[in-house]
């Protein structure tokens, strides 16, 4: 691990990178902090950017890019069809992961719909690690359903388990022989699992998972978005693959699938996304669809410009002194906050540091969504935005009825390269002063509650005049100008 030790003995994370250009940030007051949340309906998506000073919302799309990418997007070749910017593309594939058919999709949830028409039909059923919001809207939206099976360490919440995104292969087993192989087109394998805390799966969980696939005759389908992480949690967790290098374990990761697909605004930290196999019957299935929804197949709905940077985006993938600045600067930050009292998911894994807002605020009752009141805090109290990842990122069923989310977490993202030391320390600092207030803020109700996807644009009110409250006690602790 890349470190620095102060005198003090305090291990900090080390950037692996100088700062060339910069972005301008602003630190609105908290009187237009309470403003500025009221009007977006407590759900920090509505924000407008010029009301935020750090947005740890997600890193999909805001992660820096290389000075070999920006370089790499002005030879782009614009070519309708047949570009050159593609055949370096598709090598680049085939070379790192070994497979020789390659879709372009404009990002990772237009794999997901094409994936989703192809194999999903009424009545079956997609076992997998954990599902992600927009995976499982696909799925059901097919007449398809989803089960869940990570291990049982995956909800325990505070644990020293290295792998807690595993699969479980018992229950696996199981599920398939009660509804039979023909009904399972397949099993997806999440590479980071999003919802519970970025955590990874071991490569020797997918080696067991291979093997119950293949007894059954199923496919493996690995949503590779988070695959950086996932990649530096084997090297740095799992004893065997110690000595492997991140170009071999993302080769075998590789044959052990038969689809991978990923968002490209995650992995490769550019824009667009893309979907490869080295089956050729599912490809020219797939393939079908691109020109319908996406574009032609040499571009998929992706600039070309986005796809040379991708291009160098994934080979920068294979150097562990990039990939790991995501997992050690989320490490540190967790731990900060842990010296604080805070609740965190542990061990951290990737993407984000997680709190636990259940615990943190565990007088506001599950079905007043305390992340999203917890992440409508933190932004009202430090200029922070955070993602709620709870009850509200779920949807109701059939009949109305709200399903609580195994998890109430907000996720605050780190986006690679981006933030520095001073500024992660920042919000550390104010989560902490909101953890020793946190009697104040309490729960949230929905004015608005669009049928699916909910959480990117619904709208709730507070439960009780809680946030002014809160901003008085910040006013006479911190005085106005903050």
């Amino acid at each position: 691990m890349s470190t620095i030790k102060f005198y003090f003995g305090e291990h900090i994370p080390l950037e692996m990178h100088k700062v060339r250009i910069v972005q301008k940030l602003d630190l609105v007051p908290i009187g237009r902090r309470l403003e500025a949340i009221t009007e977006a309906g407590n759900n920090t998506f509505l924000l407008k950017n010029r009301d935020i000073f750090m947005d740890m919302l997600t890193d999909s799309g805001v992660n820096a890019m290389s000075d070999r990418q920006l370089a790499a997007m002005m030879i782009a070749d614009d070519s309708y069809a047949g570009s050159e910017t593609f055949t370096r593309l598709t090598d680049k594939i085939e070379e790192i992961f070994g497979k020789k058919f390659f879709l372009p999709t404009h990002q990772g949830r237009a794999c997901e719909n094409i994936i989703s028409q192809v194999f999903v039909k009424p009545g079956t059923l997609v076992p997998m690690n954990y599902h992600f919001t927009t995976t499982k809207s696909h799925i059901v939206l097919n007449g398809g359903a989803i089960e869940e099976i990570p291990i049982t360490e995956a909800f325990n919440i505070s644990s020293t388990h290295p792998f807690k995104g595993n699969l479980d292969t018992t229950q696996l087993k199981e599920i398939i022989q009660k509804h039979g192989a023909d009904k399972i087109p397949f099993v997806r394998l999440e590479a980071g699992t999003n919802l519970i805390g970025g955590q990874p799966f071991s490569l020797e969980n997918m080696r067991q998972v291979r093997k119950v696939c293949d007894d059954f005759g199923i496919m493996i389908v690995l949503d590779a978005s988070l695959l950086a992480d996932n990649l530096y949690f084997i090297k740095e967790r799992e004893d065997n693959c110690k000595l492997m290098t991140i170009r071999e374990i993302t080769r075998e990761i590789s044959d052990l699938s038969d689809i991978i697909y990923f968002s490209a605004r995650k992995l490769g930290c550019a824009r667009g996304g893309g979907l490869c196999t080295n089956n050729e019957s599912a490809y020219k299935k797939m393939r079908e669809l691109i020109p319908l929804y996406e574009g032609f197949l040499t571009y998929g709905g992706m600039s070309v410009r986005e796809m040379e940077a991708i291009a160098v985006g994934l080979e920068e993938t294979m150097d562990e002194n990039m990939i790991n600045q995501g997992p050690q600067f989320i490490a540190f930050m967790t731990e900060e906050l842990q010296k604080k009292g805070v609740p965190v998911v542990t061990p951290p894994g990737g993407l984000g540091c997680h709190i636990n807002a259940m615990e943190f605020l565990e007088h506001v009752p599950q079905s007043q969504y305390p992340a999203g009141a917890l992440a409508a805090a933190i932004y009202l109290i430090s200029g922070v935005r955070g993602m709620e990842r709870g009850t509200i990122s779920e949807q109701r069923d059939e009949n109305g009825n709200e399903p609580m989310a195994n998890m109430e977490l907000v996720r605050l993202a780190l986006p690679r390269r981006v933030f520095t030391l001073s500024q992660i320390k920042y919000a550390v600092d104010r989560i902490g002063w909101l953890f020793e207030n946190r009697n104040l803020v309490k729960g949230l109700t929905f004015v608005e509650e669009p049928k699916i996807l909910r959480f990117f644009f619904g709208k709730l009110a507070t439960v009780s005049d809680w946030q002014p409250e809160l901003v008085a006690k910040f006013r006479k602790d911190f005085g106005d100008s903050l």
